[in-house]
């Protein structure tokens, strides 16, 4: 399988951690990039860091890798794989997936040499044209 495009986002985003019956903030919605989990047991919001959200807790200063896509449902091992090299530079991921593509988060102090060990293994990595 060919390697991936990755494009890397300008926008620093925060993991919030909210109660599972926490409101959804309606300012969310205006947000050009966001991402919304909610299990039994929690309701996590990724979402740009100039957006203050009262949540219990929060991880700040992530950035966002895209697999440029759109990816189809049949490829497999994609994420495994950038896990994997990202994982042997140990590098720690919070990783997201759409029906379109999945996003690799990494931390910002980080995010040089997550780019250096996905170059090396073959990976493109472009700028954010924004």
């Amino acid at each position: 399988m060919s390697k991936q495009t990755l494009q890397l986002h300008n926008t620093e985003f925060t993991i919030h951690s909210l109660d599972v019956n926490s409101t959804i903030p309606a300012d969310l919605f205006k947000q050009t990039l966001f991402f919304i989990a909610k299990t039994y047991d929690e309701l996590s919001i990724v979402c740009p860091s100039d957006l203050a959200i009262d949540s219990l807790d929060a991880e700040h200063n992530w950035l966002a890798l895209e697999v440029v896509g759109p990816l189809g449902f049949s490829l497999t091992g994609i994420m495994a794989n950038i896990s994997g090299v990202l994982a042997r530079a140990k590098i720690s991921i919070f990783a997201i997936s759409t029906y379109d593509t999945d996003y690799v988060l990494v931390k910002k102090q980080s995010i040089n040499d997550a780019i250096a060990a996905l170059k090396k293994d073959g990976y493109t990595v472009i700028k954010d044209p924004q």
